[in-house]
């Protein structure tokens, strides 16, 4: 059995991202973005670093799908590209 990882609300919740993502990285299945506040695109007004957690994801050897969950303030369609390129490494 595996675990989400919720990378929005472990930010609100506890923070320290990068370092919970190595820190359980055994347990976690599958991870869901999206940005803070609001919960919407992944830009520049959010405030998790999403290149730097993917990064840290792709180095703990996940190879799995990640979920982008965001409600959204302009082109729902342009906003997921934009996240696909942020998450991209």
């Amino acid at each position: 059995m595996k675990l989400l990882f919720d990378v929005f609300h472990v930010q609100i919740m506890d923070g320290d991202l990068i370092s919970r993502i190595r820190q359980y990285k055994d347990y976690i299945g599958h991870y869901h973005t999206a940005g803070n506040p609001g919960r919407h695109e992944l830009d520049d007004t959010q405030e998790i670093n999403y290149r730097a957690v993917m990064q840290a994801i792709a180095e703990t050897g996940f190879t799995r799908y990640v979920g982008h969950e965001f409600m959204p303030t302009r082109d729902p369609l342009k906003g997921l590209r934009e996240a696909v390129t942020r998450c991209t490494v």
